[in-house]
């Protein structure tokens, strides 16, 4: 019994402590459990967490970029908005800001002030490269020992290597050589290609002075073409913003100090449509607010009226030579006929002033059109529409050159000198000029006719009517005396318009008298080209004294 109670408490022991084992190791797995159940609640936890932040951060950022884009919009319609504003007021600004510009294009600056470059030639050809000194080669050879230098064999060896450095260096110091007479030949090629191109500089620069000392003297010397040179110079010189065509024609006439210009406006497209642009922001669309049809024809109309006093403004200032006594701008735009589908060019304004009249208007202060009105300009009634007015002077009617194609055309070297002709042929000549035109002439009679040459008749309804014309066959200008008398005898014969016609020209006088009354003055440019017109070439040499 004693040995079997042993054994029992033995095994029993066993058992508890296996049982304990077991325990522990349930206990272990259950907290292993326990915390691998943790780490991925709390992995999940922090996913969640991340999730959350990761919508919250999209939520912002979708927020940000939706206000950025807002943004972007509204300042890309106030950049719209601005440019409109800024064009318009530009457009305004045509005349205001030539006045505070010297139109004066002075001759000098038509010289070549530049000088030359200096002569800079490449680097390398200014720099002398260093040469190897004989040391630098005999250095690579090792010294020989005193001991060594007692057997002939090396000995030799050492004399043997001294003198391929020595070679090294000649060799050396004849390619440095060679290098360098190559370098200084470069040099002289180098200079001497400068020297040829300042001279070349120099000859253009002495061509352009003898040029402008030309045109300056000749300028100065009323020559006509000088004149219109220089006009034309004044004229492109003038600063416009892009889309101005800035096409023009100048003709001068000397016998009355007169320049015609015939010059292109822009077309109403000038104007643009849009008055405002506008961002709604519920419906993310731009909208467009267009300008007023009343506004874009007042701004057209404004603006036509501001280049032709601004073109003549310029030409009168930069007048040195003070040869304008009378100035007419006729300005047309290049547009379609919509009725014909064809190229047309009516003029929308037309001004002839006076020096002595324009210079005492105070331009930054007029009113654009009262001011064109009050100088008896022709302006159409509806710009925009381009409405076309008749000219006060037609330019070819004017243009000095017209006069002066004889020399192009050999036929007219046997024409008629209407400075031959005697006074009554003179007048019956323009009498058959007007009836070939479509008006009803009859010549009168050279006696008792009251200082009326011809009288015609102008069938057309409503704009027809008396027309009184005097013919004038003179050499000198024809004076405001003339015009006068033309004038009076419109008022005793009751007649509707007065033509003057001359061979010569007439003074600023005269086109200032004529200005607000229904009177054509011709000159003799002009009386070629109605000539010309009806298929009579003829020309006007005027007699030397």
């Amino acid at each position: 019994m004693t040995k079997r109670s042993g054994f029992e408490k033995v095994i029993r022991a066993i058992a508890r402590e296996t049982a304990k084992q077991q325990r522990l190791n349930e206990s272990e797995r259950r907290a292993a459990l326990r915390a691998t159940e943790r780490a991925e609640r709390q992995q999940l936890r922090a996913l969640a967490i991340s999730e959350r932040e990761q919508v919250r951060y999209n939520r912002e950022s979708e927020r940000a970029a939706k206000q950025n884009y807002i943004e972007f919009r509204e300042q890309e319609v106030r950049d719209g908005n601005v440019a409109i504003r800024s064009w318009i007021e530009g457009l305004q600004a045509i005349l205001s800001t030539s006045l505070m510009v010297d139109d004066t294009v002075t001759f000098d600056s038509l010289r070549i002030t530049d000088n030359p470059p200096a002569f800079a030639p490449a680097k390398a050809l200014v720099t002398v490269a260093e040469v190897p000194s004989l040391e630098f080669f005999t250095s690579k050879v090792a010294p020989l020992p005193w001991y060594l230098s007692l057997i002939p064999r090396f000995k030799s060896k050492h004399a043997d290597q001294l003198r391929v450095a020595k070679e090294k260096f000649r060799l050396s110091e004849e390619e440095h050589k060679a290098q360098d007479i190559q370098r200084l030949q470069a040099l002289r090629n180098a200079r001497e290609t400068y020297d040829r191109g300042v001279s070349a500089f120099l000859e253009k620069k002495a061509l352009r002075d003898s040029e402008v000392d030309a045109f300056r003297y000749s300028y100065y010397e009323g020559d006509p073409e000088s004149i219109v040179a220089y006009c034309s110079m004044v004229l492109e010189k003038s600063d416009y913003p892009e889309g101005f065509p800035q096409n023009f024609s100048l003709a001068f006439v000397p016998e009355s100090k007169q320049l015609v210009v015939e010059y292109e406006l822009p077309t109403p497209d000038i104007i643009p449509e849009v008055a405002e642009y506008r961002y709604i922001k519920s419906k993310d669309e731009v909208t467009i607010k267009q300008r007023k049809s009343s506004e874009s024809k007042s701004l057209y109309a404004d603006l036509v009226a501001s280049l032709a006093l601004r073109c003549l403004h310029e030409l009168f200032e930069a007048d040195q030579g003070e040869f304008l006594e009378v100035c007419c701008f006729n300005g047309y735009v290049d547009t379609i006929d919509p009725a014909t589908g064809r190229g047309v060019q009516p003029h929308l304004v037309s001004v002839r002033a006076t020096r002595e009249t324009f210079m005492e208007i105070d331009l930054a202060r007029v009113d654009r059109a009262v001011c064109l009105k009050n100088l008896g300009a022709h302006v159409s009634r509806s710009p925009s529409e381009a409405q076309p007015v008749r000219p006060i002077i037609e330019f070819n009617m004017v243009d000095k050159r017209f006069v002066d194609q004889q020399d192009l055309a050999s036929q007219l070297s046997s024409a008629t000198n209407l400075m031959d002709l005697n006074p009554y042929e003179f007048e019956a000549l323009v009498a058959n000029l007007f009836g070939k035109m479509g008006l009803e002439s009859k010549l009168t009679r050279s006696s008792r006719d009251g200082g009326v040459d011809c009288i015609a008749y102008d069938p057309r309804p409503v704009l027809g009517g008396e027309v009184v014309i005097q013919a004038k066959r003179y050499k000198h200008t024809v004076g405001v005396s003339a015009v006068r008398d033309l004038y009076g005898t419109m008022m005793n014969e009751g007649a509707n318009k007065g033509i003057l016609v001359t061979t010569s020209g007439y003074g600023p006088d005269a086109f200032e008298f004529a200005k607000d009354k229904p009177i054509e003055l011709i000159e003799g440019g002009g009386l070629l080209f109605l000539l010309q017109e009806i298929g009579i070439e003829a020309r006007i040499l005027m007699p030397v004294d």
